[in-house]
């Protein structure tokens, strides 16, 4: 039998773009098996070291005499500040009542989360003072980027949730400015969100305009919000973040207890010295949610970056910060609990290759270690003093690659494709048979970023980069834009409260 003629080409990526596309997953379900890079023994040691530091050296819990009490009430003892732990206490404390996995409900409830167990929710990033785009460059963020970004985690299938503080809007006072973030989360996008935590009247603010929006009793009885709380490491707790955490527990909402550690300067150099020190500082955060209200959501939060030995600059991307993603994420499925780390840290100023393959680094690490929260997966620049748009929509993609590679492999009868293979036969192409055309549309995954044409045709297109292309895409999500329904009575009793609650104080640029 002669060779079949070449097809494709140009018809066959045009056909392959007007594909319809899979249907959207609120969040990804992975089938594919968690990667430990240390055994059972080597995680019980970095358990009995955490133990022996709560126990030996302690925690200082400051400017917080109710949190003390809470922790010597259970059995703790405390020399002012400093609260030292018996040994399996904090663990007992979470095992006792810490869900193993939990609903974040969302305004539209097609897109409530799965936090725990084999599911992985990927969100934005978090918290830069500063935007960057190719059009204008390096400044600081205001509301109308803030809101861009709610609007394109919204419109975005591969981001599964709308994000806390995606960027600070420095045009606003310090001190209201998180009326209109969370109300920029309410409005412009019905994806889950996170709650404000720079004091613990604003995570009250957050609750309050929380229940305007799904009702007292819903929010009372279930997870609407999932708020980041950040330790003082080393080994510190202060009394905003524990004043948030006690408020959002208070009223059923998920906190993530994170140690924020930059290796080398907040923790030892070593990974097994940073895992054992962030998991000793999580045990108490943790535990306190559940002294605060039994069965409270929690997540074992870790955000740990290596530092430049030559400069004291953090870094990202590394490989040791990747081992302590993965042995913190299998400390936290011995414990019982989710997880939240990774990301697509990278150090670079701008979306180049060093932002991508430090980005890549660390999102690929999170997904094989089993993250279920996947904060800052989309947008960072600079090591987090940026949020960039362009990379945010770059970032988006590589999203949706992962979801595809969680997936794992397709082992069905159709997967295995013996029956293609046998219609075709030796020497022949499988462009127009009938399995190719039965599952050419979701077959691969499809790039809204990458150029995978010929050369010429690369020139005859503009000899784009991929920093071109991804402006031309984020641009035209904005303009396509369409907010989702809000109800008119609930969006006038929000910015009721707004008006307010910000009558009723000066504004302030003080935290």
């Amino acid at each position: 039998m002669a060779r079949r003629g070449r097809s494709g080409g140009r018809a066959g990526r045009a056909a392959a773009a007007a594909a319809e596309a899979p249907p959207r997953e609120p969040y990804i379900k992975r089938n594919i098996p968690t990667y430990s890079v240390l055994n059972d023994t080597d995680l019980a040691q970095l358990e009995d070291n955490a133990d022996k530091i709560l126990e030996e050296i302690g925690l200082e819990i400051q400017d917080d005499q109710e949190s003390i009490d809470y922790f010597v009430k259970a059995g703790a003892k405390a020399d002012g500040e400093r609260v030292r732990f018996p040994r399996g206490m904090c663990r007992e404390i979470i095992q006792a009542t810490a869900p193993k996995q939990f609903t974040q409900h969302a305004r539209n409830s097609e897109n409530n989360v799965e936090i725990g167990g084999k599911n992985t929710v990927l969100v934005p990033a978090y918290g830069p003072p500063f935007v960057y785009s190719k059009e204008g460059g390096r400044r600081y963020a205001n509301i109308e980027d803030f809101r861009n970004f709610v609007k394109l985690a919204y419109m975005s299938p591969n981001l599964h949730h709308s994000g806390g503080t995606v960027c600070e809007p420095v045009d606003l006072p310090v001190n209201k400015r998180h009326y209109d973030m969370l109300y920029s989360h309410m409005k412009h996008s019905d994806k889950p969100f996170m709650g404000s935590v720079t004091a613990p009247r604003r995570a009250l603010d957050c609750v309050e305009m929380s229940k305007i929006l799904f009702g007292d009793d819903f929010v009372e009885e279930n997870c609407v919000m999932v708020s980041l709380i950040n330790a003082n490491s080393p080994m510190t707790w202060d009394r905003v973040m524990l004043g948030a955490l006690k408020n959002y527990a208070r009223h059923g909402q998920a906190t993530m207890p994170s140690p924020f550690v930059v290796s080398g300067a907040m923790s030892p150099v070593t990974a097994a010295g940073v895992a054992a020190q962030s998991l000793a500082e999580g045990l108490a955060g943790m535990a306190l949610t559940q002294l605060v209200r039994p069965g409270a959501p929690v997540i074992y939060g870790n955000f740990v970056t290596s530092m430049s030995m030559q400069t004291g600059a953090p870094t990202f991307g590394t490989p040791e910060a990747s081992l302590i993603i993965n042995m913190s994420a299998a400390l936290a499925r011995r414990l019982g609990v989710p997880f939240r780390s990774a990301g697509g840290f990278n150090a670079s100023k701008v979306p180049d290759a060093q932002a991508g393959y430090e980005s890549a680094n660390s999102l690929q690490t999170g997904l094989m270690a089993g993250v279920n929260f996947m904060l800052h997966t989309a947008g960072w620049l600079e090591g987090g003093l940026a949020m960039g748009y362009e990379k945010f929509v770059m970032d988006a993609d590589q999203a949706g690659m992962m979801a595809v590679f969680a997936k794992g492999v397709d082992m069905s009868e159709n997967g295995q494709a013996l029956d293609a293979i046998a219609e075709v036969g030796p020497g022949q192409h499988f462009l127009g048979c009938e399995h190719t055309q039965k599952n050419f549309k979701t077959a691969f995954y499809r790039s809204n970023i990458s150029d995978n044409n010929s050369y010429e045709q690369w020139v005859e297109d503009g000899s784009t980069t991929a920093e071109d292309r991804a402006e031309k895409v984020y641009k035209t999500m904005l303009a396509e834009y369409k907010a989702p329904e809000l109800d008119p009575d609930i969006d006038a009793k929000l910015l009721k409260y707004m008006e307010d609650k910000k009558a009723s104080f000066p504004d302030s640029n003080i935290s």
